[in-house]
């Protein structure tokens, strides 16, 4: 941590620390929660591939009787707006098929969340947001509200929501609930980066806070996003990158009149330590030893880039599936106690308490 860093968290009530449990909305219970069955992890259950593969099985069990109303497309080339397109055409045979594969994984989804329900850190959740791609899908949306019927249907009292934000921006967005609203004052944005094991999004938020303070009203000004996995770059080169894709994004930001905080807020997978290593949970970040002792992203970023306009830098990284999950504070308040779980190439997952 900087000495700007301890300057900040010996002024603020609230600590300022990566990874932190205690944020000034919220109380993070627990994020990355993994358990296991005898298959391996549960959460995989409930995943972008777990999916892709049900749909496979119906393919395969459906050619036993003839031919495959999705043609020769192999599953995992069907993008969402296919698969959207054809839950919703004429072909009521290829819209029957798909069905099939997700009330299949709605039920893995609704196993997976009763599983989370009984852990202490998830006791007396209210409501879950489904974050993640197959969010911003129709047939991801059924996936959700199936799941949801599942669950009331064994007694469980739970909403099951889409997440607010397209999943994309809410990765982006929930940087601004990371510190205290004294340290935007004076500014109107921000600066985020979403890391991914296959995407790196960064982008300028506006706080619009004059408008809301509760800072529903935030919304992605501009962003930049880098698929690393085609590049297959080092370590270094990806801090690199981020590095550039930022001084041109305050620089357009200033351009354009915004005034963005000397601020870096950072999403990134696996457990966060306060000092802003990460612990376990980056193996699928590019260039590998993301966990290394002699490795930290949040210094890497102050040193690189000092100063944002005439303020030395502060940067702050939590977990992807928290600082997901975070976008949707202005809009939990009528509850007490909610979570949320990213779908991709694993089942992200947080669990929050509102402070009064």
């Amino acid at each position: 941590m900087t000495k700007h860093q301890d300057n900040l968290k010996q002024d603020n009530p609230v600590p300022v620390a990566h990874g932190a449990p205690s944020l000034p909305s919220v109380t993070v219970d627990g994020y990355n929660l993994k358990l296991r069955d005898k298959d391996g992890f549960i959460g995989d259950k409930a995943s972008k591939s777990a999916f892709q593969q049900k749909l496979d099985d119906w393919r395969k069990r459906i050619r036993n009787g003839g031919d495959d109303p999705l043609g020769n497309t192999p599953t995992k080339d069907l993008s969402k707006k296919e698969i959207d397109a054809l839950v919703q055409g004429k072909d009521k045979e290829a819209a029957a098929l798909i069905l099939g594969a997700v009330d299949d994984f709605a039920g893995e989804l609704a196993q997976v969340l009763a599983r989370f329900l009984k852990e202490k850190s998830w006791k007396g959740t209210e409501r879950v947001v489904v974050g993640g791609g197959m969010r911003e899908s129709a047939f991801g949306e059924l996936a959700i509200a199936r799941a949801m019927v599942l669950l009331k249907s064994d007694g469980l009292k739970i909403e099951l929501l889409p997440i607010a934000h397209h999943p994309d921006e809410a990765g982006l967005i929930g940087a601004v609930q990371l510190m205290p609203a004294w340290m935007l004052e004076g500014h109107d944005s921000l600066i985020a980066v979403d890391i991914g094991g296959t995407n790196i999004r960064a982008g300028v938020i506006e706080t619009r806070s004059k408008d809301k303070a509760d800072l529903s009203k935030a919304r992605v000004w501009k962003s930049e996003l880098w698929r690393h996995a085609d590049d297959e770059p080092n370590r270094t080169t990806t801090v690199e990158h981020i590095v550039s894709v930022l001084e041109r994004l305050v620089a357009k930001a200033q351009k354009a009149g915004l005034m963005p905080a000397p601020v870096i807020g950072i999403a990134c997978p696996g457990t966060i330590m306060p000092d802003g290593s990460i612990a376990n949970g980056g193996q699928n970040l590019p260039g590998g030893n993301w966990e290394s002792k002699n490795f930290n992203l949040p210094a890497a970023l102050v040193e690189a880039i000092p100063k944002i306009g005439d303020h030395p830098t502060f940067v702050i990284m939590h977990n992807d599936a928290v600082v997901q999950g975070l976008s949707q504070v202005p809009f939990m308040r009528d509850v007490e106690r909610w979570g949320v779980v990213t779908i991709g190439t694993g089942l992200g997952n947080a669990r929050f308490t509102n402070k009064e």
